[in-house]
């Protein structure tokens, strides 16, 4: 087995996909119309784009009940691995992006964590 797909839940998808394109660097790969949604997905430009990110349209009650808890809480709904911390931080500082914790250094690596603007906390951390 291996992961092909993993989806984040957004409370709006151009919105989300103009965040995760215009600052955090994804690029589209589908974008197809299903209903009132899309299949909507989105590659790293340092991967094999073999991962594909779904936007996936959070419409279910019990997930917004799920997604609001996390964010609450400060928990991230998925991590995204980078080179350099730091380095990252600040690139999407300029870009516009609200961290919720700044880069923290623990025993297991260097994280931060920011607001996505469609409901959630995703953490970056160091590719160890």
């Amino acid at each position: 087995m291996k992961i092909k797909l993993t989806s984040v839940l957004v409370d709006n998808q151009e919105k989300a996909l103009n965040f995760y394109t215009g600052k955090l660097g994804f690029t589209k790969k589908h974008d197809i119309p299903v209903g009132q949604f899309k299949w909507l997905t989105l590659v790293s430009p340092n991967g094999a784009g073999e991962i594909e990110l779904l936007l996936e349209p959070n419409d279910n009650p019990a997930a917004k009940t799920y997604q609001q808890a996390l964010y609450e809480q400060g928990i991230p709904f998925t991590t995204f691995f980078v080179e350099d911390v730091q380095h990252k931080c600040q690139r999407l500082e300029k870009a516009g992006v609200k961290f919720t914790i700044a880069p923290t250094n623990e025993a297991w690596g260097t994280y931060a964590r920011f607001d996505d603007t469609v409901g959630n906390i995703i953490q970056i951390q160091n590719e160890q």
